[in-house]
């Protein structure tokens, strides 16, 4: 089978990793970078492949089998709708798109174009989140009454995150809200289902940038459930999934810890900490009491790179043997959910949501 030619579109922290799994892919090969930073010519002539300005000097010169866009929130739709005119499929990086009404337009086009399109969640494609879901939908912590989750992390100022090329991390739609939280919105969807009203507080008071650097928020479930969750790129903590869940060894290895967790999904039967896979439940309905002990165990799997496997499935969705795992719809309805948690946070309201 031929190697699929696969051209990267933003040449910075993400976009490398994704030429890093596409080097080590069976599936595919890169066959451009498009950026137009003067910095990225040197890194292309290193990968050995030609670059390009723009998507249309890309698309004028030749036709990939796919392309990946790893650029800043505010070009993924435009850049979104060059693939669609050009027929080419595209792997979006999340969000989907800067606000919510950008990402309805793409939705609505990818869905009228019959272009095939995924969204960069790529938590969904590894083992951990695979095998929660798993364990939640077998019945064996009965109904999901409640769900906690964190994404507490310190992000350095003096790493660059927010200096030089990185500046749009410091303005509107590209705080931990729209950047990390919406990674979490696409796990709480997975471990508990669909969000229908959410009520947030929001803080700059550390950084005093134009965007959010803490936020909680309290959820309802469709079905019934409730959830809260704590939100900081703040705190000297490492309660967040970079940290726990072990996926991301290039960059997590030294601060990697195996006994904490991020979520903690409760049901009727009962409960599930994730990444650690520690589950605690009762066996029988005359144990179900607060004065008796719940049987603990332990789910192990082994970890996979989620990034090499969304690969491998963007790959699979090119040749059309599969559809996408996280489509541009659900891109979109993540992205409802940040809108909402933003406006909540905004205007101090409880804010429902569409499905």
């Amino acid at each position: 089978m031929d190697k699929l030619r696969i051209a990267v579109v933003g040449a910075g922290l993400i976009g490398q990793r994704h030429i890093e799994m596409i080097k080590a892919s069976r599936l595919c090969v890169l066959s451009a970078i498009v950026d137009p930073s003067t910095g990225a010519v040197a890194y292309a002539k290193m990968q050995g492949v030609p670059i390009y300005t723009s998507l249309d000097a890309l698309f004028e010169h030749t036709k990939p089998a796919g392309v990946i866009l790893a650029t800043p929130n505010q070009m993924h739709v435009e850049q979104g709708m060059a693939c669609i005119a050009a027929g080419v499929p595209a792997l979006v990086e999340k969000p989907v798109a800067h606000s919510l009404e950008a990402g309805l337009a793409l939705q609505a086009a990818t869905e009228a174009s019959g272009v095939k399109m995924m969204v960069g969640h790529h938590r969904q494609h590894g083992s951990v989140m695979a095998k929660a879901v798993e364990v939640i939908q077998s019945g064996a912590l009965g109904r999901v009454v409640a769900i906690v989750g964190t994404m507490l992390i310190y992000k350095a100022e003096t790493e660059g995150y927010f200096d030089g090329a990185y500046t749009w991390r410091r303005e509107p739609g590209a705080g931990p809200v729209m950047i990390n939280m919406i990674h979490e919105i696409g796990n709480l969807r997975a471990l508990a289902g669909d969000i229908t009203e959410v009520h947030a507080f929001a803080s700059n008071g550390t950084r005093g940038f134009a965007v959010e650097d803490t936020a909680v928020m309290n959820f309802r479930f469709a079905s019934g459930a409730l959830g809260t969750f704590a939100l900081s790129d703040t705190a000297a903590t490492d309660r967040n999934w970079e940290h726990t869940s072990g996926e991301d060894v290039f960059r997590y290895a030294k601060a990697h810890t195996e006994s904490d967790d991020c979520y903690l999904v409760s049901g009727t039967w009962g409960t599930l900490a994730v990444p650690t896979m520690r589950l605690q439940r009762y066996l029988k309905d005359e144990d179900r009491s607060w004065h008796k002990a719940l049987q603990k165990s332990q789910i192990k799997p082994d970890v996979i790179n989620p990034l090499a496997a969304q690969i491998e499935h963007f790959c699979d969705v090119i040749r059309g043997t599969c559809e996408p795992r996280v489509t541009v719809r659900d891109g979109v309805q993540n992205l409802r959910v940040v809108d909402a948690i933003l406006q909540s946070a905004r205007t101090g309201q409880s804010v429902k949501i569409a499905g």
